[in-house]
């Protein structure tokens, strides 16, 4: 258990207890702290976590070569181009499943219920927990874009701010999917077999891999049905903001942001409701 994140809220809590109601912003940089220390002093986790995309992007970009034309006529690059939005997701996708491990992890150590009986609200400890592995993804994303340039992709300082806006929207549903799955389990091994289950296929029928106009039609409609596509969509526009032509195939614009912007929310207020009900970590 970790000790001084421990003694940090509950220090908190005692102050705002002695004023007589519960503070909402100081245990959340708290709680986000202690995410954001929490993940870089596990050296391991964050080779994992930036590596294994990389390797990925490089060895499935190159096999397939020009053997595969992602968009037809439209996409300039080969595969390595068209495949490096979802490179970037992907990394977003595995800080998040790190990062809310840290639940399950928190749960077995004690630290958890030491929160969750102090008077720390627990729409504190969602957005905390949220925010910081939210952080930690939105961080590793912007590590990789540089790399952009190298494959003929030329980003100007207006759509490097877009990206990092697109990749927090990103970054904080899957986190608040990945604290509601978590919050549920006590295993680390059945979160990942859920995760398995769940976020790698969403992640496979998000367009990282191929597009919508090159699948078959029940592939295309789950797609269709899949919010990380149009996330996706939101991401390649704004790599291609110079040259538009090549989104003639992605979702509409306003289509996609909105999509984005409404399963951001829907997670977050479900992650809400999730540990507002009695009966985790020992609390009844």
């Amino acid at each position: 258990m970790s000790v001084a994140g421990t003694v940090s809220v509950r220090g908190v809590s005692d102050v705002e207890a002695e004023k007589g109601a519960p503070g909402f912003w100081l245990p959340v940089a708290s709680l986000w702290r202690r995410e954001v220390l929490r993940f870089y002093r596990q050296r391991s986790r964050v080779v994992g976590v930036l590596l294994s995309p990389l390797l990925f992007w490089l060895v499935v970009g190159s096999g397939i070569g020009s053997s595969f034309k992602p968009d037809g006529a439209a996409q300039p690059g080969g595969y390595l181009e068209y495949f490096f939005p979802g490179t970037l997701v992907l990394i977003v996708l595995f800080t998040s499943i790190f990062c809310m491990m840290s639940v399950i992890e928190d749960r077995r150590e004690g630290f958890l219920l030491s929160v969750l009986v102090s008077p720390v609200s627990r729409a504190s400890l969602v957005l905390g927990k949220v925010l910081g592995g939210t952080s930690l993804a939105l961080l590793q994303g912007l590590l990789i874009a540089p790399l952009a340039p190298l494959i003929g992709i030329k980003l100007s300082l207006l759509q490097i701010l877009l990206i990092a806006g697109a990749l927090f929207l990103i970054a904080f549903s899957l986190t608040a999917l990945g604290f509601i799955i978590a919050w549920q389990l006590d295993s680390t091994h059945g979160f990942h077999a859920l995760i398995n289950l769940l976020l790698i296929p969403m992640w496979l029928l998000s367009g990282a891999l191929f597009p919508i106009s090159g699948a078959s039609s029940w592939i295309g409609w789950v797609m269709r049905l899949n919010p990380l596509t149009y996330q996706m969509a939101v991401l390649r526009r704004i790599l291609y903001l110079q040259n538009p032509t090549i989104g003639i195939n992605l979702p509409a614009a306003t289509l996609a942001v909105g999509v984005t912007l409404v399963f951001a929310l829907t997670m977050f207020f479900v992650a809400l409701i999730v540990a507002g009900r009695p009966g985790r970590a020992g609390v009844v």
